[in-house]
């Protein structure tokens, strides 16, 4: 039988259990539960993803194939399917850990670290924060989807040395490439802090009193801001990648096609594109995985999303047009291939714009890239005589400047765009202050150090790797063409 001493420890012991169940449950309720994924968020990452994979292949890969000689279809075909599958293993081992996933460490506003490699700790509960406050999409869709740039950025090189690299030449110059020039670009712009966590500690900074606590208050806001890569903290814009992808791969592309040289008969020989069907295809795959590239780049879906899609869609067909009517004005005829192309323009160009401008900023941003792009492709091209055989430099590069310049503009709300979203200032909704001047500088800041980090650090690459396995093959094998030399195999047989 129970004494009355232990009757009473029990009741005591049941007590104290309840008033601990109870404080549990008022602590619980005072903090609120962490935020889930929306399912409507997680499927438009994942459609997302599958969209821009179509960019690359087959996308790229027949926009690119259709351009070059019968006798080179092949291997355009399979440097673009190699690259895209090489990065995306890449990616898994080390790419998302150094590029986006941990944004701990001493330089960790110029690189990433290695806590997150081989994908360490990212399973299906983990979570990543998007652009909204108290929002978060599962971390694997964010993985994926941006593996998918990573993939496609150093696949539009190759249209600058098309039908003149070595494959061997083609795999290391893009394994070196992707890890020590996309991946810290893809940092320096993209990493960026929590916005709740960037609330939490303004907020606890304007709460704060003493000079101790603001201290203690200014370093946690500091220390939460410091993992944003430099560009992002500086405050440059790019929605979507007109900075890391094209500005990136478009310098890369040039100075691969200045260290390579011309082609075998370039100048002499009649190189005229095999099948602009082909072309018309890739292009308009492009533009359908571009409504993934650009409103996919929102992390959610929502109005914002939406804004993108449109600025995706109208300046497109600006930029289209507007390639159409400058050729036919200089040319006489309007081109099948200078359509498609102005339209890659328009893509390019409003990638950085497109979720900061408004729809008929986005129209304008078209209207004028295209002529832009059209000068370099043809009469700049031809003052220097370089071999940029698909114009990589001059769609990519100068469209992609011409972009994220005009972002600095078009975001103004004056002219239709949405605002600079700051964070820290949540008593008026995030909404930031906005200098024309200022912003512009910062524009710059982002154009020049991608051109300087991928212009230099390409040129080092390409000379490494024409130093390990060579990067052109014999005269005999080029004009023989790289389907046979390289493969063994022909895009056709007749």
């Amino acid at each position: 039988m129970m004494s009355n001493l232990t009757k009473r420890s029990a009741g005591g012991l049941v007590a104290l259990a309840a008033l601990a169940l109870w404080a549990g449950a008022a602590f619980a309720a005072d903090a609120p539960p962490p935020p889930k994924p929306n399912p409507g968020d997680t499927a438009w990452m994942l459609i997302s993803s599958a969209l821009v994979l179509m960019m690359s292949v087959p996308g790229l890969a027949l926009f690119y194939g259709g351009l070059v000689r019968t006798k080179n279809m092949l291997s355009v075909l399979t440097q673009v399917f190699m690259i895209v599958s090489m990065v995306g293993v890449l990616w898994c081992l080390y790419g998302y850990s150094i590029a986006l996933g941990d944004t701990s460490g001493p330089y960790a506003a110029y690189i990433g670290g290695f806590g997150k490699v081989f994908l360490a700790g990212v399973t299906p509960s983990s979570t990543v924060p998007t652009f909204s406050n108290g929002v978060v999409i599962p971390e694997y869709a964010y993985m994926v989807f941006q593996m998918t740039f990573a993939m496609i950025t150093p696949a539009l090189i190759v249209g600058a040395f098309a039908e003149r690299m070595k494959f061997s030449a083609v795999v290391l110059f893009m394994l070196l490439w992707v890890t020590f020039i996309y991946f810290p670009i893809a940092h320096w712009v993209w990493a960026t802090a929590a916005p709740d966590d960037i609330a939490a500690a303004a907020k606890a900074l304007a709460a704060a009193t003493g000079d101790a606590a603001k201290a203690a208050a200014q370093k946690k806001l500091d220390e939460v801001t410091s993992g944003a890569g430099w560009l992002a903290q500086a405050g440059a814009l790019d929605f979507a990648g007109g900075t890391v992808v094209h500005i990136n791969a478009g310098i890369a592309g040039l100075v691969g096609a200045l260290v390579l040289g011309k082609r075998a008969g370039y100048g002499k020989e009649a190189m005229p594109p095999h099948s602009l069907t082909m072309t018309m295809i890739g292009a308009s795959l492009l533009w359908v995985g571009w409504f993934g590239f650009n409103a996919g780049s929102n992390l959610e879906a929502n109005g914002t999303t939406a804004l993108a899609f449109v600025n995706t869609m109208v300046a497109t067909c600006a930029a289209a047009l507007s390639w159409m009517l400058c050729e036919w004005a200089v040319k006489g005829k309007p081109s099948l291939l200078g359509l498609v192309t102005g339209a890659v323009a328009g893509l390019v160009a409003v990638t950085p714009a497109s979720g900061f401008a408004g729809p008929m900023g986005s129209i304008v941003l078209g209207l004028m890239v295209s002529p832009i792009c059209l000068l370099f492709c043809t009469s700049v091209k031809h003052m220097f005589g370089y071999d940029d055989a698909l114009d990589v430099f001059g769609v990519h590069c100068i469209g992609g400047i011409v972009g994220a310049l005009m972002t600095g503009i078009l975001v103004n709300p004056a002219l239709g765009g949405v605002g600079i979203t700051d964070y820290t200032n949540f008593a008026k909704d995030n909404v930031g202050t906005y200098d024309m001047v200022q912003q512009m500088i910062l524009q710059a800041k982002a154009v020049g150090s991608t051109l300087i980090w991928s212009g230099v650090g390409s040129f080092i690459l390409y000379k490494l790797v024409d130093l390990v396995v060579g990067l052109r093959p014999a005269e005999e094998k080029e004009r023989e063409g790289l389907d046979i030399t390289d493969h063994g195999e022909r895009a056709y047989n007749y």
